[in-house]
């Protein structure tokens, strides 16, 4: 859609970098307001009075006016379909290349038979999912919900509305979550 995600938070660089890590990466840059500590954030006013920053997300448009600004509980997971309707309303010729790009998704197009792991590469339960099924030589096939938005809706419709992983789909039997009890009798590890 022709915009530039950007992470910024009040924590030191190194705490940045060895946050990405734990996470396996990150697809767009983080950046540090931490000296002069939280300056960006107070001039959002997103800055609490410990020093913490809140979790928001902003848009701000091609000529620099901020358009959108939601501030969310720091547990709490922004919906991408809020932040693409904004994005959309801001730039219409951005919403007829999503509209486009929709079409062109097929829930067709998501692998079916044997076991498909729904997941992200910084969730830790997926990491204990992925372990446990290379322990026990399953072949599965992963799919990866933050850059296959198909396959995020379809969690989605499985999940009662939320983006949860790891979901398993074993031959269309669904899987929400990391149950281990409920995997291994499924596979009969």
């Amino acid at each position: 859609m022709n915009v530039q995600v950007l992470g910024i938070s009040v924590d030191s660089k190194p705490c940045l970098v060895a946050w990405a890590n734990s996470l396996g990466g990150i697809s767009y840059p983080l950046l540090a307001d931490f000296w002069p500590h939280g300056t960006a954030a107070k001039k959002y006013g997103v800055l609490q009075d410990d020093g913490r920053s809140e979790r928001a997300i902003i848009i701000i448009d091609r000529e620099g006016l901020i358009q959108y600004i939601d501030v969310h509980d720091i547990d709490e997971q922004p919906s991408n379909e809020v932040l693409f309707a904004e994005l959309a309303r801001i730039d219409p010729n951005a919403a007829k290349a999503l509209g486009q790009m929709k079409k062109s998704e097929k829930p067709s197009d998501l692998p079916s038979g044997g076991l498909v792991m729904y997941c992200t590469s910084w969730c830790p339960d997926c990491r204990k999912a992925r372990q446990l099924l290379k322990e026990n030589n399953i072949e599965f096939t992963e799919v990866d919900v933050t850059t296959n938005r198909t396959a995020a809706e379809q969690v989605r419709k499985w999940a009662d509305g939320n983006l949860t992983t790891p979901t398993f789909d074993f031959n269309g039997t669904i899987v929400v979550d990391y149950d281990k009890e409920k995997l291994t009798s499924l596979l009969k590890i």
